[in-house]
Formats: C-alpha cells, sequence, structure tokens
C-alpha cells in the first residue's frame, strides 16, 4: 500500500486504494487500539512505528473520504462526530511518530504539532488546530472534549475501542463519567470549599458554558455525588508529556 498522510508545506503523497466503507476502514483503527492501547490508555508507539500497516490503512482512508467530502457516507450527526473524533485521534497518534515520538510536547512541539503539519481529511489539507476547532467544535458537542486525545497525559484516557455513530451517547457520557471519576482530572475539597479541575475546562470553557451556567453545574451532569455548586474552582496544570508505555519504549527526547 503506497505511504499515506503528512502534506509538509505545499506537498501532498498520492493516495492508495483504501477500504471502501467507514466500517472497513474502523477495522484497522480496531487493530491499532486494541494491539497498542493498553487499559490505562497509554501508547506504544514504539512497537506502533514499526508496524504501521493499520494506521496508514486507516488514515489512508481519512485522507479520501470525511463528511464533507462524502455526506452521504455519514448519514446521521453521530457517525460524523465518530469519525471526526477517531480521525483526530488516529492523525495525533501518527503525528507523534512523524514527530521523533518526543518525551514531552513543548511549547515550540506544541506549535508545530498543532500548527505547523497539515493534514489531508476527506480531500482537504489542514492542521490539527484547524481541524479540532473550525471542523470538530462547530459541532456543538461539549462531551468531545473528553474523547479528543492529542496523546499526551493531561489528555482524557484513549479508549482502546473506535467510537462509533451507533453508540455514540452511550461512549461520550462514559469518557465524560470516567474523567471525572480520575483524581488526576478532578479534585474536590469540601473543607477548603475549592475544586481543582482539569485545564481542559479553561481551554475550553465556553463549549461547557453553552448549556449549563457554572463549570460545576457541567461537572455535576457526570457526578454520582454533586458538588455544592458555591464551590471555588482551581485549574490543574496541564501535563504535556506524551502518554507512551514507557516500560515497552523509551521516548526520544
Amino acid at each position: 500500500m503506497l505511504a499515506i498522510l503528512i502534506v509538509l508545506t505545499a506537498s501532498c503523497l498520492s493516495p492508495s486504494a483504501a477500504q471502501s466503507t467507514v466500517a472497513d476502514a474502523n477495522v484497522h483503527w480496531a487493530r491499532v487500539l486494541h494491539k497498542y492501547v493498553n487499559e490505562h490508555g497509554q501508547v506504544d508507539f514504539c512497537g506502533l512505528a514499526n508496524d504501521q500497516a493499520d494506521l496508514r490503512a486507516y488514515l489512508d482512508y481519512v485522507e479520501r473520504v470525511s463528511p464533507q467530502s462524502e455526506p452521504a457516507a455519514f448519514p446521521t450527526r453521530k457517525d460524523a462526530i465518530a469519525y471526526y473524533i477517531n480521525s483526530y485521534n488516529a492523525l495525533a497518534m501518527y503525528n507523534i511518530i512523524a514527530s521523533g515520538r518526543p518525551k514531552a510536547l513543548g511549547w515550540l512541539t506544541r506549535l508545530r504539532f498543532f500548527g505547523g503539519r497539515r493534514f489531508t481529511i476527506g480531500g482537504t489539507a489542514m492542521t490539527l488546530y484547524t481541524y479540532e476547532n473550525s471542523v470538530i467544535r462547530p459541532l456543538g458537542d461539549e462531551r468531545v472534549h473528553f474523547a479528543l486525545n492529542c496523546m499526551v497525559v493531561g489528555c482524557p484516557q484513549l479508549p482502546n475501542q473506535p467510537f462509533s455513530g451507533e453508540h455514540l451517547d452511550a461512549q461520550l457520557d462514559a469518557s465524560a463519567r470516567h474523567f471525572f471519576s480520575e483524581p488526576r482530572n478532578l479534585q474536590v475539597d469540601l473543607a477548603g470549599g475549592t475544586v481543582r479541575v482539569s485545564s481542559i475546562l479553561k481551554f475550553y470553557q465556553d463549549d461547557f458554558l453553552k448549556r449549563s451556567p457554572t463549570l460545576i453545574a457541567f461537572i455535576n451532569r457526570y457526578m454520582a455525588r454533586e458538588i455544592p455548586p458555591d464551590m471555588k474552582i482551581e485549574f490543574i496544570p496541564y501535563d504535556w508529556t506524551v502518554n507512551t508505555q514507557e516500560r515497552v519504549c523509551q521516548a526520544v527526547t
């Protein structure tokens, strides 16, 4: 299969004959997740770098087909959102490899990672920043922020199975509940009157407040025990360390 993917500056690699349906393409993505993502959401980037066939096959499909280029292939809004989440995560995963498997996304590395490297998605070249902010976020489902993954420790846990239109609501709700169940993302100090929450809620605060009056009200949608509404909110610093399986692969600095 011909190489796919990255458009560096103005160049574009030739597409190959890939799978013709979303279901067929998702088989490849499911194999990647099953084989290289563990139960903690950590990725074996070392192993994946040496076995990219399934990832490339999936992204070959993404290169040619999207809800914008072939809307008939995505009959519902949920089908489109599932595609966008899966493809964003796969592109970010590939981007770690293409970036030389850095130990962390420092400031300059982040600029290149999100805004410097362009990918072809459904025939249109764009960066990950543009993809998230101009294509995915305008769809208006704030739960995607608990599913989109840029492969660093501060991200939500990466599941080891694809998102699907059929099960999207249940999957996104489960992702949100799991996110707020992790102490790394939510710490409630009742005695001190303080809630410390992931900086994701700061980065995308406008999205979370579209249908909730406060961030605490939004968080309480996914809590078995509600947080008092008058608590003070603080944000946990974001961890840009690449979420690799260190015991399997020592990241390249």
